[in-house]
């Protein structure tokens, strides 16, 4: 996918065309005119303004179509209500191009939605891409352009992270706290209600921007999750830009009962939490977690392994950064001979040259280097982390200094922290204004660190992304039992119909067939061969276990007469009015790990698939792993061995490894399955009992809601 064509005009307009703006300061139509100006655009800026000669001294027209040289850019700041009215100009004079800022589209709902409609639909007609409405605005603030069309209160500073805010009002809140910290921006878009113009979009023209180093997005909602996730791989995998995502509305109040144990547990936000991870993208949890990232992506090298020093001049934040970097998986590194020689002739005999290094509270910037340089230039470190307290005899301004020259001397990643507030902030002050990351708390560095490292080692993995063609499976089998299913007004396929879903796909589900009644339930054990298992096969019968539905281990035909009549008596007494279609019979399994395997659909993300310990640990434990179908052999890895009881099937504590192999060649094939039939809403297939390695699996027992 490409981005759309007009996207450059958008950020790079020879002209642009404020349509709709006024006299009036301190209103959006107004300060977006002279943010424009303000800004040092590099282009030619028309104010459309019905009933004025003029706005802040530049000639003023009464329509866009009055005005004589062609307009790249059309900034829309009426009233809703005769929008469509500008637009419609807009296409007549050839513009491509335009932001809609105005609000009173779909978010009010009503006629708000029709609006947004016929905006779309003029946009559509005259071939004009653009972003909005209900939105802040955008602003490139390359020198080449220097384009401010928004209202924000000011123009933010250079650099190479780029923006993308479905909220408005969470842009102005981000360009003061950015403003604060000296963090600069390469394009800062909020693009509002999204009606042409999306994050997809962007994201692929971020991709291409060479401005652009790391991309932050802020969304409200996803409404089409597998373009999102396939952007995100295309931006990481082609440019190798991170994406950071911070996506609100993670809690699911009041949400429907699902008829599976799938459905029940893939709540929304734990689909997109996976979805996300799958992708290679950072999800963050808050805007500060958000920045602290970005900025150990934007401004340091990434690190190649997880050996880091620490450099404080305090004991005892060095030992909370020591345990913060343990905890997210970091190592002390431990210094070369020549490292450590360094650090004892040049440190006083009370400073501490292991790992962390504390230069004493007394420390002043040379102590500093002298740690700083040395660990820098040892082969067994791969980042630095510096903290400072200030003590009456530090010389922060010059230590935060030194660490900047030793940041451009030396090619891997330094952060910090300058603990404290007043007397810290000019030394803070110096960092940020060179792109050194600080962060507040020792822990925060940890946790930006590791960060950067998973994402540069999920990057620059090179595994096999597809599967060769499955064999062994007939998709037309399970399609026409589908809309036989269907076409009979069923909500659930169970007994016979599930299992033949099941072979039609090639899953090991061993011998099996319907019967309905007694004798023939006798026949069939006959025919498959004993011990075997009896389960009531009634669409209005979900939980077998709870009205006597399931027998198991039956190991002759008198057993499974009387478990028959049994069956049915309960059934009988407790679902009286219940519609019985018969009872499958089917091999008795051997024993082995019982884990579950699961699919739900997802209006956003489509097919999600679920793995994890099954039979009734499902329900105890919820200890389960998600992805989205097509699943790659790395989805497939990573989605059995994410379960905190994998250790049960990889053989821990002299324990025989199971099947995994099987696992691998079920949830493949359950993939295929989610992908063909669009008619699963819910499946599981719970337990899948997995034997000792070579031996295999089996489906035990299938749930499918149509």
């Amino acid at each position: 996918m490409q981005a759309p064509k007009n996207l450059d005009a958008i950020f790079y307009p020879q002209s642009v065309a404020v349509v709709g703006t006024n006299k009036t300061k301190g209103t959006v139509p107004h300060d977006i005119f002279y943010n424009i100006l303000d800004s040092n655009f590099q282009g030619i800026v028309y104010p459309v303004s019905p009933g004025e000669k003029s706005v802040a001294g530049v000639k003023a027209y009464k329509y866009i179509v009055d005005i004589e040289d062609p307009v790249d850019l059309a900034v829309l700041v009426f009233p809703s209500s005769v929008c469509h009215l500008a637009l419609e100009q807009c296409g007549k004079k050839g513009v491509k191009s335009a932001i809609i800022i105005s609000a009173g589209f779909k978010e009010i709902g009503g006629k708000g939605v029709e609006r947004e409609k016929q905006i779309k639909s003029i946009a559509d007609q005259y071939g004009i891409s653009f972003i909005g409405p209900n939105c802040l605005g955008v602003i490139n603030t390359d020198p080449k352009m220097r384009l401010n069309a928004s209202f924000a209160r000011k123009m933010p500073e250079e650099g190479n992270i780029g923006f993308l805010s479905q909220s408005g009002a969470l842009c102005t809140a981000v360009l003061d706290y950015a403003q604060a910290k000296h963090i600069g921006f390469s394009k800062f878009i909020s693009f509002g209600n999204k009606a042409d113009i999306n994050e997809i979009d962007l994201l692929y023209y971020l991709k291409d921007d060479p401005r652009t180093k790391v991309i932050l997005v802020y969304l409200e909602e996803i409404s089409d999750g597998f373009a999102l996730m396939k952007a995100a791989q295309v931006v990481i995998s082609e440019s190798g830009k991170p994406v950071l995502i911070l996506k609100s509305g993670r809690t699911e109040e009041g949400a429907a009962a699902a008829a599976s144990h799938t459905g029940s547990l893939a709540g929304s936000d734990v689909i997109c939490d996976a979805a996300l991870r799958q992708a290679g993208i950072i999800r963050c949890s808050d805007i500060e977690e958000m920045f602290n990232r970005a900025i150990a992506l934007a401004y340091q090298p990434l690190p190649q392994s997880n050996r880091v020093a620490i450099v404080t001049n305090a004991g005892g934040p060095g030992v909370l950064a020591t345990d913060a970097a343990i905890n997210q998986g970091l190592k002390l590194a431990r210094f070369s001979e020549a490292t450590s020689d360094i650090l004892r002739k040049s440190l006083p005999k009370t400073a501490n040259t292991k790992n962390p290094i504390d230069v004493i509270g007394d420390a002043h910037s040379d102590r500093y280097n002298v740690a700083l340089s040395s660990t820098l230039k040892d082969e067994n470190v791969d980042g630095v982390f510096v903290i400072l307290t200030p003590q009456s005899m530090t010389d922060i301004d010059e230590i935060a200094r030194e660490i900047c020259n030793c940041s451009i001397q030396f090619k891997k990643p330094i952060y910090t922290s300058f603990m404290g507030e007043a007397d810290v902030a000019s030394g803070i002050d110096i960092l940020q204004r060179n792109r050194i990351p600080h962060y507040i708390l020792p822990e925060s560095m940890c946790c930006s660190f590791s960060a950067a490292l998973n994402f540069k080692n999920r990057s620059t993995k090179s595994d096999s992304s597809e599967y060769s063609p499955l064999d062994h499976i007939n998709p037309q089998k399970a399609k026409e039992i589908f809309e036989k299913a269907l076409q009979s007004g069923k909500r659930f396929l169970s007994g016979r119909d599930a299992y033949d879903i099941l072979q039609a796909y090639g899953f090991p589900v061993g011998r099996y067939g319907q019967a309905s009644s007694k004798e023939d339930a006798v026949a069939l054990a006959d025919q498959i061969g004993y011990p075997v298992v009896m389960k009531i096969v009634s669409e209005e019968i979900v939980h077998k276990y709870d009205v006597n539905g399931v027998l198991l281990n039956l190991c002759s035909a008198q057993e499974v007469a009387e478990g028959y009549s049994s069956m049915m008596k309960v059934i009988s007494e407790r679902k009286p009015h219940a519609k019985i279609e018969g009872v499958l019979i089917q091999e008795m399994s051997e024993s082995g790990v019982e884990v579950i395997l699961g699919v739900k659909r997802d209006p956003s993300f489509n097919a999600v698939l679920l793995f994890g310990l099954g039979g009734i640990f499902v329900e105890i434990f919820e200890d389960v792993s998600f992805r989205i179908a097509p699943l790659s052999p790395p989805d497939i890895q990573t989605m059995i061995t994410d379960i905190k009881g994998y250790p049960l099937l990889s053989g821990a504590r002299g324990r025989k490894i199971m099947d995994i192999a099987s696992i691998e060649d079920c949830l493949r094939r359950l993939s295929q399955l989610a992908v063909d039939c669009p008619q699963i809403k819910e499946l599981d297939i719970n337990p899948l009992i997995v034997r000792n390695e070579g031996l295999g699996a089996l489906a035990a027992d299938i749930k499918i809601v149509i």
